[in-house]
C-alpha cells in the first residue's frame, strides 16, 4: 500500500480508536475490516478505474520501447538491457563481452542516443 494511503489508514483508526469494542473483535480484525471498507469505498468511487488507465498507457509506452529496442543494435540493446535492468557495471559489461571499457560505453551512449531518437519520433 503506497504511504499516502498508509497513512490516511493509520489516522482512520486513531480517530475511530475509542469506537473499538474488544468484546466485538480482536485489534488486528478490527483494523483489517477499517482497511477492506476503505479499499471498498475507493473502488465504488472510481478511483480503481482512474488508477487503471496509468497500467493502460504504461504498457503502450513498454511496447513502443520494445519496438525501439528492435531497431538498434543487437550488442547495443543486450548492453543497455544489462546495465539498466539487470544492475551491471560498464566494468562488468566490457569484461563479459570481451571488450574494452570504452568501447562499452560507446555502444551503450549510442544506443541510447538511437532509444531517444525512436520515442520522440
Amino acid at each position: 500500500m503506497p504511504e499516502g494511503r498508509t497513512s490516511a489508514l493509520y489516522l482512520t483508526v486513531w480517530n475511530k480508536g475509542s469506537a473499538f469494542d474488544e468484546a466485538r473483535a480482536s485489534p488486528i480484525t478490527w483494523l483489517v475490516a477499517i482497511a477492506r471498507n476503505r479499499a471498498i469505498d475507493r473502488a465504488r468511487s472510481g478511483a480503481f478505474a482512474r488508477r487503471s488507465e496509468p497500467f493502460l498507457a504504461s504498457a503502450q509506452q513498454q511496447e513502443r520501447l520494445k519496438s525501439c529496442f528492435d531497431e538498434i543494435e543487437e550488442r547495443q540493446s543486450l548492453a543497455i538491457k544489462a546495465a539498466f535492468m539487470g544492475g551491471f557495471t560498464y566494468d562488468e559489461l566490457a569484461e563479459r563481452s570481451g571488450v574494452p571499457l570504452g568501447t562499452m560505453k560507446s555502444w551503450i551512449r549510442r544506443g541510447l542516443a538511437k532509444l531517444r531518437e525512436c520515442l520522440e519520433r
